[in-house]
Order: C-alpha cells, then structure tokens, then sequence
C-alpha cells in the first residue's frame, strides 16, 4: 500500500542544510520510489539508502509526478539535502528537471519530430533548474536518447539501473564516449556540459552507484546545482573511492571544471586516487587518451602529467578497474 504522502507546503524539503559551507559533496541525483512505476522503495527507505552510501544529496526525480515531493520534508536533517525534480520520460528520450518548483511537473507528452522540447528547457532553467539528458543510450525503446544536447546542462554518461554485479555496461560507455567526442568543439565555444553519473535507483541497494561529487559553496540546492552547470565535478563508483585533479602552471592552479591560463607554457597536470586496487589511471585530451599509469595494489597513488594549452584544449581523468570497469571519471580542467 502507498502512503498518501500529500502536497502540503510545510512537508516540502528545505533547499538548503545549515552550517554546511564549501566544500565536495557527494550526490545521487536521479532515484524513484514506490510513487514511480518499476520503483519498489518507499521515501524513508531511499532516505536511509543514500545516508548508508555516504550522501549528502539525492534528488526526487519520479517519472512524470510531482506526487514525491511532498514527502521529504520529515526525512531530511542537518546531514541530507533533496533536491526536488522530476524525470520527464518522453516517447524518444528521458531527461531529469532538477531544481524545479515544488509541484511543477514538466510535461513529457511529445517526440523528437514535435519540436517542442526547448519550450520545455525554457520553463526548467525559468525556475532555476537543471536539465539532464539521461541515459542517453539505454537498452530500451524511448530510452535512447534522440534529442540534441543543446539546450541542456549536462548528461548522464554513467546510469547505474541495468547494472546487475557491475555497475558499469556497454550503453555507459557509449554514452561516454559520446560526451567526449564533442568536448573539444563544445569547450571552444565555451558551451560545453557537465557529465554527470546516477544509480536511477529503483531497487535496495542501488541508490550511490554511481553518484556525483560536486564542489558546491554550500549544502543548498542552488549551489549543488550551480556546481553541477559549472562541471565542478566527478563521478564515483561509490563512496569508498577519493579523488582531486589538478593542472597548475606559472604559480596559478585550476581544478575540476576550472580554466587554466598557462601564458603558452608548460603545465603539470597531478591527479590523486585513493580506492581503487590495481587500477589504471589514463588521462585525456581532445587528441583522446594521452597517457595511462597503474595504481599499485593497495589502490592509492598519485600522477602527474605534463603538458600546454597548445597540446591540450582540456584534460580529464578516468579511473577504470583491473577488468576495465570504470571505477571514476572527471569533468575537464580546461587550458587556455
């Protein structure tokens, strides 16, 4: 049985947790429960889900309801932010509306050929949310994604639901290489979009795999998702894996999602990985893979790379496991 959870306003979720200043954190922006179809977690439980994969944020993202919304209010606190949105599952292509108005719902009664998804894009970004292109190539009809990326904010390149022991397949590294194939022209012309990885959990045990660690000034929903825009981000496989990047040139540093001005020198580019046994660190550019190094056995080390703005438009890191399963990637630090 469903719990009529309602809509009234006081049981809402804040948009910000107090006292949490800048600083990384770690979010799961794409999760259903019982009040999507296929979703067999109640609120409570996708609570306690993202509190044990080491969260700070989820986001409400049911599939074409805003019915969820009013049913965080009591399950968040000083340690958990939800952020209220919306998965509009069109007839060829599914997106997540972020930041939305608490009640809106988006419509997703339409196809590529009808022209009308901008209209929808405009009425997201005009109550300060975030448009996600999800799941851009899954295994399932009106899964793949048909639309341009222009007009959104960022793309899901890692999605966890058809994971079953591994949580990194086929269509997540289509995706991939999807985002970056256009990186390069994307970041000359300064409109380029973040990559961002989601469980769209709808069993136990899937909510955090993966999820997206974002460099926000504060635990609100504003600043998590400006740092999403701004691709101040990475993606993990989970919790238990840590990792900073970043390019330094001429006493000046650059993180993740930052521009570098190298003054046409040299630049060292110095990743640092922890969690990840025996894993493989490779870096890339807009000439592809550039340079790879193994972590040793206990998973811990830290690279460095030299290069310039001349050689590399960007440069970002993706961690893979033994087997070649990605264990984490990164948005680019772009040279200039």
């Amino acid at each position: 049985m469903v719990t009529d959870y309602g809509m009234s306003e006081s049981q809402f979720p804040p948009r910000r947790v107090a006292g949490r200043g800048r600083g990384w954190y770690r979010g799961d922006c794409h999760v259903h429960s019982v009040l999507s179809n296929g979703g067999e977690l109640t609120p409570e439980q996708l609570a306690t889900g993202a509190r044990a994969a080491g969260l700070d944020f989820i986001a409400t993202t049911e599939h074409n309801t805003a019915d969820a919304h009013g049913a965080w209010g009591s399950l968040v606190g000083d340690d958990l932010l939800v952020i209220i949105g919306q998965e509009a599952t069109s007839q060829t292509g599914h997106w997540l509306a972020l930041g939305i108005n608490p009640g809106q719902v988006v419509d997703w009664r339409y196809r590529v050929r009808d022209d009308m998804i901008g209209k929808h894009l405009n009425q997201v970004h005009q109550a300060g949310g975030l448009c996600v292109a999800a799941h851009p190539h899954a295994p399932y009809p009106s899964g793949v994604f048909m639309y341009p990326f222009e007009g959104f904010d960022a793309v899901e390149v890692w999605n966890g639901l058809w994971a079953s022991d591994e949580p990194w397949q086929a269509d997540n590294e289509a995706a991939l290489a999807e985002w970056g194939r256009g990186l390069a022209v994307d970041i000359r012309n300064e409109r380029w979009r973040s990559a961002m990885g989601n469980s769209d959990a709808h069993l136990e045990g899937q909510i955090g795999t993966p999820h997206t660690v974002v460099l926000a000034e504060e635990l609100s929903t504003d600043a998590t998702l400006a740092g999403i825009r701004a691709g101040r981000s990475w993606i993990a496989e989970s919790a238990t894996i840590e990792l900073s990047l970043m390019a330094s040139a001429r006493d000046r540093t650059a993180g993740i999602g930052e521009r570098l001005d190298t003054g046409d020198g040299p630049a060292v580019v110095r990743v640092d990985v922890r969690g990840v046994p025996s894993g493989t660190v490779s870096f890339h550019t807009d000439r592809g893979k550039v340079y790879r190094e193994s972590l040793p056995v206990d998973g811990s080390g830290s690279l460095e790379w030299r290069t310039s703005a001349k050689e590399s438009a960007f440069v970002r890191i993706e961690v893979r496991h033994p087997g070649g399963h990605m264990a984490a990637l990164t948005n680019p630090i772009n040279l200039s």
